[in-house]
């Protein structure tokens, strides 16, 4: 299907974008970290999943390709559609979540809208497993999941968190010292 776009952005709103991509204009629902970075005139290459309904052919478009094949997971639970897995992408990243799903936490996963303690268990049963050998490009690892909650916790973004740990030296090992120079690298 249509596994990947690149082009020049048209619009943006708070759930899509139009992606114009040789003169034909794609509608792309992303998860925030990709909104608030698509301003109409930039260039934007997102990984697509193509969903499809009896009704309706949807894009859902990620920056990185590793939250794409999250979402591909959390849509392969029973009861999980396109939409809730993006809104569970938008309340915490990939670095967070597959940590907490590991863990069998289910906190992140009961924030959204419509999902209740019991469809929480049930994403943490069906994808601990499928999560084991799951790696992030970027490196990041459990001490960053640590980081990014610490940031979102004192109100920065996902994207603006995530920009944040790049700047990170590496000699930062303890998740203090990494949050520390986090916060030195957003205030600057």
């Amino acid at each position: 299907m249509i596994a990947h776009l690149s082009g020049t952005v048209l619009t943006a709103n708070d759930t899509s974008l139009v992606l114009n991509v040789s003169g034909v204009g794609y509608r792309v629902h992303a998860p925030q970290e990709v909104l608030v970075k698509a301003a109409p005139g930039e260039e934007c290459a997102l990984h697509t999943h193509l969903a499809v309904r009896e009704t309706a052919l949807e894009l859902f478009g990620f920056l990185e390709e590793h939250d794409l094949r999250l979402f591909e997971l959390l849509i392969s639970v029973s009861g999980i559609g396109p939409r809730s897995a993006l809104q569970i992408l938008n309340l915490a990243p990939a670095e967070v979540l597959i940590p907490s799903i590991k863990k069998g936490d289910t906190t992140h996963l009961t924030k959204v809208s419509g999902i209740g303690a019991k469809s929480a268990q049930k994403i943490v049963v069906e994808l601990k497993d499928k999560l084991e050998g799951f790696s992030f490009e970027s490196g990041a690892d459990e001490d960053d999941a640590d980081v990014l909650d610490a940031l979102a916790a004192l109100g920065y973004s996902q994207g603006e968190a995530r920009e944040a740990l790049k700047a990170v030296p590496p000699e930062a090992a303890t998740p203090q010292e990494r949050i520390r120079a986090a916060l030195a690298a957003l205030s600057q």
